[in-house]
């Protein structure tokens, strides 16, 4: 599974029309899988003179992500037309293959394993390559942003002060005091390289025990918080960390790979103030940002175009 298919639904009320085009874009990438009909639900949408037409799929971060794009957009004065809180990528891909979508908020690493499963990048610039090795002809990926939002090994407040763990602390830096916590995550976690097998193989790590809780939601962090468990998965944008004072330890050896925040387009279907636009927002933003932004749409409750505007402007790109 990846990351972003573990994030529950939010649905953005202010949009009446979510829900509705969630259930128009599945069915329009049904047909274009069955039949091989060239009926579109969402075809009579699609942006025309110029218009750029942004989705998102059906989690709080990727609304926010297409809405700073947006209005990044709009800014230059390009003319944007919304489609948000469509779906997974299981839909969403197809979307923006038929040409109903001109723009969408990706994590190169899950595009990647949906494109590629196989693909095993060390770098950034080596998944991107990957990435454009499989990806449709017709869609291009813009400059990666710093932001992350991935897995990663975390502890609570009490565990950084008791054994001096800081910002600047890696996983490897666990090694001698791991027999001694107990980890928290989703069961498949307790398996998987990307997980305990990888934490033990690349970094030397047994822990005391592992509990079975879910993919970085709530039951982990309750765990955290209660210290229930000292360590767990927790993914990176996670606006618990500050909130609770948790702290991600570095991934030097990247087991948990990439998941850099990309703008996924059509080609030849921006112009170049668009995509200079799309790029100087990438240049920007990073993950402690992107972290603080999630907690003013799913903590504070703002509305996320009002938080993408108010971003936008405080870094001179609006």
């Amino acid at each position: 599974m990846t990351t972003s298919a573990k994030r529950s639904s939010w649905f953005r009320t202010r949009r009446p029309g979510a829900a509705a085009v969630a259930l128009a874009a599945a069915t329009a990438l049904l047909a274009g899988c069955g039949s091989g009909g060239t009926s579109d639900p969402l075809a009579e949408d699609k942006g025309d003179g110029g218009t750029v037409v942004v989705g998102s799929n059906n989690f709080a971060e990727s609304i926010l992500l297409a809405d700073i794009y947006g209005e990044a957009l709009k800014a230059k004065g390009i003319k944007v037309e919304y489609k948000p809180n469509i779906g997974s990528r299981e839909t969403t891909y197809g979307l923006i293959k038929n040409g109903s979508l001109t723009l969408i908020p990706e994590y190169n690493g899950s595009l990647l394993a949906y494109l590629d499963a196989k693909a095993k990048p060390a770098t950034v610039e080596e998944t991107t390559a990957a990435i454009n090795a499989k990806l449709d002809a017709r869609l291009e990926l813009l400059r990666p942003a710093p932001a992350q939002d991935k897995d990663s090994v975390t502890v609570n407040a009490v565990t950084a002060r008791k054994h001096g763990l800081t910002a600047e602390s890696g996983i490897g830096d666990l090694k001698d005091v791991a027999q001694d916590l107990v980890f928290g995550g989703s069961p498949e976690f307790q398996t998987r390289h990307q997980g305990l097998a990888g934490l033990k193989s690349v970094y030397g790590l047994e822990f005391k025990s592992f509990k079975a809780l879910d993919a970085g939601g709530p039951l982990t962090r309750s765990a955290l918080q209660k210290n229930t468990v000292q360590v767990a998965d927790v993914f990176t944008t996670d606006p618990a960390i500050a909130r609770e004072k948790f702290v991600v330890l570095k991934d030097p050896e990247n087991l948990f790979g990439f998941q850099n925040v990309q703008p996924l387009v059509r080609k030849g279907e921006l112009p170049k103030k668009g995509v200079d636009a799309l790029d100087a927002v990438s240049a920007k933003l990073d993950t402690d940002t992107l972290r603080e932004l999630d907690a003013q749409v799913q903590l504070e409750k703002k509305d996320p175009l009002d938080v993408a505007k108010a971003w936008l402007k405080s870094v001179g790109l609006a």
